[in-house]
């Protein structure tokens, strides 16, 4: 069968350096050269660090950035099967963070190629080194202190904060409470575990969604998924074949068909080229 593979990067595609190594690049490389192997990224960065970060790989097939909020065409350099968040239910998601005295980032599409990062007031110092570290990104603009970040002609893709956990936990539960139609994610970051990371996207907005999307558009049978944290469970759910790394989170295990190696290992390249070479 015609088999697509996904994987996440963070914590499993990538090391503990957070960059796509280069035995892992150059696996990757002969696999999709020499054996036509179907491989792309699920993840929740935007282009803006994907692109670079996979600018070794020689995948050709679109990559599913924000979560499965878009794809990104390289090849066009742009968006494509965008999913943008209803402006209702921005405002109300928005409502529910000022209630507790907080602000989150509101990534929008502009003109289909950049993302414009909305954000007003103070932030934490986990979001200030977020920032910081992403200031100067082609495809990716800070709009910081801005007072109407609530409202733009560009659509909204993902509204974003990070935090305390137990604070976050309280913005989660109001927004299931509230019953707001959207998808919302709340896990711990792989690298600093006291770090809440939330996501919050267009309501049935996910990894496995896209995945589906891109697997019948180049009509793919099967699915072979690899992850390691909270955010990719529903890919994996939905993968013919599930696989967690050996560091992934134990809800990401309890639910795999296998596990292999950790992230820092090269894991998931080898493990590919033990079963496609």
């Amino acid at each position: 069968m015609k088999t697509l593979y996904v994987s996440d990067m963070d914590g499993t595609l990538m090391g503990a350096d957070s960059q796509v190594g280069t035995e892992t690049a150059a696996i990757l490389n002969r696999l999709i050269d020499e054996h036509d192997m179907l491989f792309t990224v699920a993840t929740a960065r935007t282009p803006a660090t994907v692109v670079p970060l996979m600018q070794h790989v020689h995948a050709w097939l679109p990559f599913i950035v924000l979560s499965g909020a878009a794809m990104w065409d390289a090849h066009q350099g742009r968006f494509i099967h965008v999913q943008p968040i209803p402006d209702d239910v921005t405002q109300a998601v928005c409502d529910i963070f000022e209630q507790q005295r907080l602000h989150p980032f509101i990534y929008r599409n502009h003109g289909g190629n950049m993302i414009y990062t909305h954000h007003y007031g103070a932030m934490t110092a986990s979001e200030e080194q977020f920032v910081a570290q992403r200031l100067n990104l082609p495809l990716k603009r800070f709009l910081l202190n801005d007072i109407n970040y609530r409202h733009s002609p560009d659509e909204a893709m993902l509204i974003y904060s990070m935090n305390d956990y137990a604070v976050l936990e309280r913005v989660y539960r109001q927004i299931q409470v509230a019953e707001v139609p959207c998808t919302a994610l709340l896990y711990r970051d792989n690298t600093d575990p006291s770090v809440a990371l939330m996501e919050v996207y267009r309501k049935g907005c996910t990894k496995a969604a896209a995945i589906a999307r891109l697997a019948a558009g180049i009509g793919a049978e099967r699915i072979v998924a690899f992850g390691d944290n909270l955010n990719d469970m529903a890919m994996l759910r939905a993968a013919h074949h599930a696989i967690a790394v050996e560091n992934a989170v134990p809800q990401v295990k309890a639910i795999a068909h296998e596990v292999i190696g950790p992230n820092t290992a090269h894991s998931v390249a080898r493990y590919l080229a033990a079963h496609l070479s």
